[in-house]
């Protein structure tokens, strides 16, 4: 298949936004890849919102990109838990993405022997949930989590994400969860089958080695790390695994 119609798989922070900010030529890139008829998924490990929502809230930013298009680490969740235990029940730490996203695929909430114990982000890690699900994991649930990012930004600076909560409960029981999304592999192999596409076909686009390009290389996808993110050309040299390709933006994309 040719690169320029390959399907499309790209992180969303660093890649076509930065913080509130749309990163210039992110909105003619997505443009693109509508008029072309390119199937295309932007990835997230934030489990916070719900698709619609992160669909509003971005075109807010001036950024048009269809619900349908956005795959988040709580879909990609929901997708693993379906497949291991159908219509199973789960202590959910987490807000309205993740709550919404097991729904839909017919689990039931319970704080009394649970099949599962889920972590996502959430705005208020209160004690009390993170008590209640060390008791629950102690008692027999298994231990999910929807990413290991161990922090995230915020406009007064950064804040304690899943990875951190999680290093918690693992520091506090020993016990550690299974991470979904980005750099676990599994989070691409939702993504395709979602798209309905295939590695060989597809581009992973992201602005971080350890996350993003390492991930696309473990699918065998190819992979272009763009240069509006936390990574500089500098820094590239230092990993044992290489991208396909460096490009300043996502403007410099077909």
């Amino acid at each position: 298949m040719a690169q320029d119609r390959k399907a499309v798989l790209t992180d969303m922070d660093g890649v076509l936004v930065r913080g509130r900010t749309v990163i210039p030529g992110a909105p003619e890139f997505i443009e693109r890849l509508i008029a072309d008829g390119r199937p295309f998924l932007v990835m997230t490990n934030n489990s916070m919102y719900p698709p619609a929502i992160l669909a509003h809230r971005l075109r807010r930013m001036g950024l048009e990109i269809p619900e349908e298009r956005i795959h988040t680490s709580a879909l990609a969740t929901a997708q693993f838990l379906n497949s291991q235990h159908p219509r199973g029940t789960a202590y959910v730490v987490g807000e309205d993405g993740l709550y919404e996203a097991l729904e839909d695929i017919g689990y039931t909430f319970t704080d009394r022997s649970p099949d599962y114990v889920v972590l996502g982000e959430t705005q208020d890690y209160s004690f009390e949930r993170i008590t209640r699900a060390i008791r629950l994991i102690q008692g027999g649930a298994r231990f999910i989590a929807t990413n290991p990012d161990p922090s995230g930004p915020s406009e007064e600076g950064i804040v304690p994400a899943t990875g951190a909560v999680a290093a918690l409960i693992e520091r506090a029981i020993g016990a550690v969860p299974y991470f979904i999304g980005k750099p676990n592999p599994l989070m691409i192999r939702t993504a395709l089958r979602r798209l309905g596409e295939h590695s060989e076909n597809t581009i992973m686009i992201g602005d971080r080695m350890d996350t993003d390009i390492l991930i696309g290389i473990e699918s065998g996808l190819e992979t272009v790390l763009v240069l509006t993110g936390v990574t500089t050309r500098e820094m590239v040299s230092k990993f044992p695994y290489q991208p396909s390709r460096i490009v300043d933006s996502v403007a410099d994309l077909p």
